[in-house]
């Protein structure tokens, strides 16, 4: 490479150097740190069972995910509103939930709920759901798959029951990692108060001296000792002289 630069006369400046260098590494941050997902549109064949009889739907929905700390929070969105109301339903009259159904690594399933609606939903059109929402917290590793399951509908004191009948396929697929696993931290945080104890003084009580204190103020006492001793046998020559 300096064979190339020589034979062209030209070297690259620091800076270029530098600024090249910059963003190879946040290149490879990015590809190490990005999560694997895979999500997509799934038409769900909703059979709702509603006071006033059977009705169908077809919507599509998809699943996504944002990781929040050690779990996920998942949004599950529905493309087409389902079932319908033979009268109309009042803003705030309508509430929303559902379920996820996991798959592949781990099993069960997650709640997910929204908002009341928000406008009034005319007699006889259907029922547009809001964005459902819930947290998923990975108890295992692997890949988990993420379907939409049985969905609710609560309105006017009547509870609506929709299945999905197609057997959709997942709408969401991630590579997580669980947090099994205790936390550590405790022989830390109890050592630094041990340290914390034996160093300092604490109930008012002096700190305690060592025996190489003790030997400097014995010394310190006898030096002073001698001194005065010194200086009383001075005194008194002087006076029988003066005498």
């Amino acid at each position: 490479m300096a064979r190339f630069y020589e034979q062209h006369g030209r070297r690259p400046g620091r800076a270029s150097g530098l600024a090249t260098a910059v963003a190879m590494a946040a290149g490879s941050a990015v590809m190490l740190t990005a999560p694997v997902a895979h999500a997509e549109v799934v038409d769900v064949n909703y059979q709702c069972k509603t006071p006033i009889g059977s009705k169908g739907a077809v919507s599509p929905i998809d699943i996504t995910s944002t990781p929040s700390g050690g779990a996920y929070k998942l949004v599950m969105s529905f493309r087409k509103g389902v079932s319908s109301s033979p009268v109309e339903l009042g803003k705030g009259a309508m509430k929303p939930s559902a379920l996820i159904t996991l798959g592949g690594a781990e099993s069960g399933t997650v709640p997910v709920s929204g908002p009341p609606n928000d406008q009034a939903i005319p007699a006889n059109t259907p029922i547009k759901i809001s964005d459902l929402s819930g947290t998923y917290t990975p108890k295992g590793s692997g890949k988990v798959t993420f379907t939409a399951a049985t969905l609710t509908i609560k309105a006017l004191g009547t509870t609506t029951t929709c299945t999905p009948a197609n057997h959709p396929k997942p709408s969401l697929t991630l590579d997580v990692k669980g947090t099994g696993g205790s936390g550590g931290g405790s022989g830390g945080s109890s050592g630094s108060a041990g340290a914390a104890a034996s160093g300092g003084s604490s109930g008012g009580q002096l700190p305690q001296t060592g025996p190489a204190d003790s030997a400097l103020a014995l010394g310190t006492l006898g030096g002073t000792v001698l001194l005065a001793g010194a200086a009383g046998a001075l005194w008194l020559t002087r006076r029988h002289q003066r005498v």
